[in-house]
């Protein structure tokens, strides 16, 4: 009731700028939103599409940007930055005052990534102190009911960030190795947590409220550097404690992971 509320308040709020996609008691309440947001001299149209699950506000919405003037990469940081602000306001009607952030911060995202870009660009050739700025995490999953869809998420949240990694599995134990900006990676687990990403015993779509961060630490000499994002089976724990030798992380294997 409070979220159809909320919702009939945006829509005179937004007037002709807001569309209804699809209601019910079962999935919650599914609309989007046609903004303009000032960048220095220009506009740039975004198309902001939310869902309210039937337990919203105490969890928060799911959130797509799309715009005709953004990169990939930037709408995919814009959104990331928007969830992070969603979680200061849990358990209070929030769609407003995320479409307000929008409004105020879009002019520092968009001039962030660019920065970004011309770093990324300028040190290009200066690979040796890269691994300074490289962090590591290790995550610990309980379960997958979806497997095929989960994993596919999964490789699509590590290429959109540009992290590398492994998704490993070994009977029931389930691990995911990423490497990259600490950003990133906060990014990721903010992804990992908010996305419904896998099914519950009824076989309806949930969210992840299962996973747990081993580890988050600066990547070592003598720690390998992973270039891409693989996924991996293992039939044994030897055979896993000899892939983490592989990459000079036999000390988070006997510290986490060791039977």
């Amino acid at each position: 009731m409070a979220a159809r509320e909320e919702v009939a308040v945006l829509g005179s709020i937004f007037s002709g700028e807001f569309q209804l996609l699809a209601e019910s008691e079962s999935e919650g309440i599914t609309f989007q939103i046609h903004t303009n947001c000032e960048h220095h001299t220009k506009k740039i149209q975004l198309k902001v599409r939310f869902h309210l699950p039937p337990d919203y506000p105490l969890c928060l919405p799911d959130i797509s940007i799309c715009s005709d003037h953004l990169t990939r990469k930037q709408t995919c940081d814009l959104k990331q930055s928007l969830l992070r602000y969603a979680e200061t306001l849990r358990a209070q009607p929030m769609v407003y005052e995320l479409m307000m952030w929008l409004q105020q911060n879009i002019k520092d995202g968009v001039d962030q990534v660019t920065a970004d870009k011309a770093d990324e660009s300028d040190n290009s050739q200066q690979q040796c102190g890269a691994d300074d700025s490289v962090w590591m995490a290790l995550l610990h999953l309980d379960h997958m009911r979806a497997k095929a869809k989960y994993i596919k998420s999964i490789q699509k949240w590590t290429s959109d960030l540009r992290l590398a990694g492994q998704l490993m599995f070994m009977g029931k134990l389930i691990l995911i190795l990423l490497q990259g900006q600490r950003k990133d990676i906060k990014d990721y687990l903010v992804l990992q947590k908010t996305s419904k990403v896998d099914v519950d015993s009824s076989g309806k779509r949930c969210k992840e409220k299962m996973i747990s961060v081993l580890c988050e630490e600066k990547l070592q000499a003598g720690q390998h550097r992973l270039t891409s994002f693989a996924v991996k089976e293992f039939t044994s724990g030897g055979e896993l404690h000899q892939e983490f030798e592989a990459l000079g992380l036999s000390g988070l294997y006997d510290k986490f992971v060791r039977f």
